[in-house]
């Protein structure tokens, strides 16, 4: 009956190594998160265009001031929207490319990568 006694659960030593590896994604989580929802705006933004008939958005440097806006509201620094975003007019739609990366550093020399890549395309008001 000792042997049962024993083998009651973890371990303090256990818990400690389960809370380390805990505490390390949830601070990689929490360094990513704020990447996902500053990008999440920008596509927002970006797709508002085609529904803010306010706006009226009809050349390529009001779209760019548009998104600028929309990114000073929500507070998005450091993307260059010049380097992140190329937009072209074509039939009447926009095509807009949005592609950046953002690094998070998360010990010493290692650092998270979040790389965002994607086209839409925009339809005139």
């Amino acid at each position: 009956m000792t042997y049962a006694r024993s083998q009651k659960g973890m371990s303090l030593l256990s818990w400690m190594v389960v809370l380390a590896i805990v505490a390390f994604f949830a601070s990689a989580a929490f360094k990513v998160f704020p990447h996902y929802m500053d990008y999440y705006s920008i596509e927002k933004a970006i797709t508002s265009v085609e529904t803010d008939k306010a706006a009226e958005v009809r050349t390529v440097p009001e779209f760019y001031s548009y998104v600028g806006k929309a990114m000073s509201i929500n507070s998005i620094r450091g993307i260059n929207l010049e380097d992140a975003l190329d937009v072209k007019l074509e039939n009447n739609e926009f095509r807009a490319h949005l592609n950046y990366e953002r690094r998070e550093p998360l010990v010493q020399n290692i650092d998270l990568v979040v790389k965002f890549d994607k086209e839409f395309r925009v339809r005139m008001p």
